[in-house]
């Protein structure tokens, strides 16, 4: 059984409450009561065979990232951090925010993908994509326009009576700074993800709690965003979706090592057999996201309950 810490924060993310010895500012302090799912706390993590990536070792995973610091992550409930020396406090709860969680939410059995999520009409659509699609960039600007954030970056997939559902994640956008100035923000105001020796320009814009999705809300479609000279949307399914699922899985190559290949197949095939899903084709120029976003609203609008192909109108 877990042990409770002497002295900790209490936090929420992912519908997990999460007790840490180590402050999380990035995360919404819990607002309910009970047992933690996951504890957080300082330890050493001895070196293992693998200088950077991930291993398992009985029931946990131990993550090693060069010039940061080694998690050990056990049997989805407890994650023992152990930071490199001098390793700035930002730098690491990045990487336990994300990959070391990762590999305890694939313990854990459930579902991430690598999508940002925001709310329309009371439902929560996903978008997919690589890092640099631009999923992050479509959440600010619907977050400009009255739309709530659902999570970012990391989209955590449930069901609920065989509705799939999307679980809220980290209250926070991350930007390029050509993103940050397409949307009327200032990188001056705002947090770098990461310190090193070589600056990466990428930016951490905290959402409000009032602007924030933090209950799971039933999952309406699902986007893959996808580069091309035309805005179109083309309508996926069956193993085709299942399998564009699985390849955007976060941090899918900890599969192996959590050992839950098999299982969560199963949970994409079922997600893809719901939910109806879309690959979104459009040219990446800040010009047009205003054009291209009001698009997707007007697809969004007409896909409930519609799985075929449909070109935006237009556009």
């Amino acid at each position: 059984m877990t042990e409770t810490l002497a002295q900790s924060f209490d936090y929420q993310v992912f519908g997990l409450r999460i007790q840490s010895e180590i402050p999380l500012p990035e995360l919404f302090p819990a607002d309910w009561e009970g047992p933690p799912d996951v504890t957080i706390r300082h330890g050493i993590v001895p070196l293992s065979g693998l200088s950077s990536g991930i291993e398992a070792q009985g029931a946990a995973l131990i993550l090693s990232v060069p010039d940061v610091g080694r998690f050990r992550i056990e049997a989805g409930r407890e994650i023992i951090a152990d930071p490199d020396p001098g390793t700035p406090e930002r730098n690491f709860r990045l990487f336990l925010l994300g990959s070391a969680f990762g590999a305890l939410l694939h313990q854990r059995g459930l579902l991430p993908l690598h999508a940002n999520a925001i709310e329309i009409d009371g439902r929560a659509v996903a978008f997919l994509g690589e890092s640099g699609a631009g999923k992050s960039t479509l959440a600010a600007w619907f977050l400009d326009h009255g739309h709530r954030v659902v999570a970012d970056d990391v989209t955590v997939v449930g069901f609920e009576a065989g509705q799939a559902i999307a679980v809220p994640g980290l209250p926070r956008l991350r930007l390029w700074s050509d993103a940050l100035r397409a949307t009327g923000r200032d990188s001056r105001v705002y947090p770098r993800s990461y310190r090193g020796h070589v600056e990466i320009d990428k930016f951490d814009v905290a959402i409000e709690r009032r602007t924030a999705v933090c209950e799971p809300m039933p999952l309406a479609a699902i986007y893959l965003l996808d580069g091309i000279a035309r805005f179109e949307f083309t309508g996926l399914s069956g193993v085709e979706a299942a399998e564009m699922l699985f390849a955007h899985t976060y941090r899918g190559s900890f599969l192996s090592a959590a050992r839950t290949h098999r299982a969560h197949w199963m949970s994409c095939m079922r997600l893809a057999g719901g939910t109806p899903m879309f690959k979104l084709s459009r040219v990446r120029e800040f010009d047009r996201l205003e054009e291209q976003c009001a698009g997707i609203l007007a697809h969004v609008a007409r896909a409930s309950g519609n799985v075929e192909p449909c070109l935006a109108e237009g556009i």
